[in-house]
Order: C-alpha cells, then structure tokens, then sequence
C-alpha cells in the first residue's frame, strides 16, 4: 500500500496594476514580509475578501510569488480564494481591489461579499 501526501497550490493571478500597488504598499511599510489574502464570514452573501500586511507568514500558510510580490493565504481561506482573479482599480476618487474568483457562484448587489457553494 501506498500513501500519497496532498500538498495544497495556491493558484492566483494579479493584474499589473494590482502588483504595483503591492509593492507600493509594502515599500512604504519595510517591516512587512508579504500580502495577506484571506477571507471572511461578511456581508449578505456570506463572505467578504480582506487584504493586510504581515510581517512573517505563518507556517502553515501557503505563499504565491510573481515578480517581486508575495501574497500568502491561510489554509481556512485556501477554498475560498483559490483561482481569483486579483485587479486593482481606480474609479474617479476611489481605488479598490476587485476579485473574480470563478469558483464563486454569487455576490450580493453592492459587490462587497460573495456567496459560495460549498
């Protein structure tokens, strides 16, 4: 008998302007290690994307880099993010991130939390 060990990926893409102001962010905050990406229980269609700076992964995140930007994702938010879509946008005097993650399978009308069917 053989026993197989599955190790999560992390599978994400960013838009270049999400990745500039990633790295503008961590430029003007040196003591933080990389970008956090995690999600929680929000809004009325049950969950809501936050971002954060941090200073050191935890060990059992999982990280994603690509071009001088380190994004990590704790393994309770690994379903929910994996595969999003990652832009950074500027609408008149607003700037946000706007995720599109295909595995969600609804969001509320104001966009600020999805649903997902688990």
């Amino acid at each position: 008998m053989t026993v197989e060990t599955y190790t999560p990926t992390l599978q994400l893409t960013l838009t270049e302007n999400a990745k500039a102001h990633i790295r503008n962010q961590m430029a003007k905050h040196p003591e933080a290690s990389a970008f956090r990406l995690y999600v929680k229980e929000s809004g009325c269609s049950g969950y809501m994307y936050q971002v954060a700076l941090t200073e050191a992964p935890a060990p059992e995140d999982l990280i994603w880099e690509e071009d001088g930007v380190r994004i990590v994702v704790d393994p309770d938010s690994l379903p929910y993010v994996n595969g999003t879509h990652v832009d950074f946008v500027k609408e008149g005097l607003n700037a946000t991130f706007r995720f599109d993650n295909p595995r969600a399978s609804g969001a509320c009308g104001c966009g600020e939390s999805f649903a997902f069917d688990e």
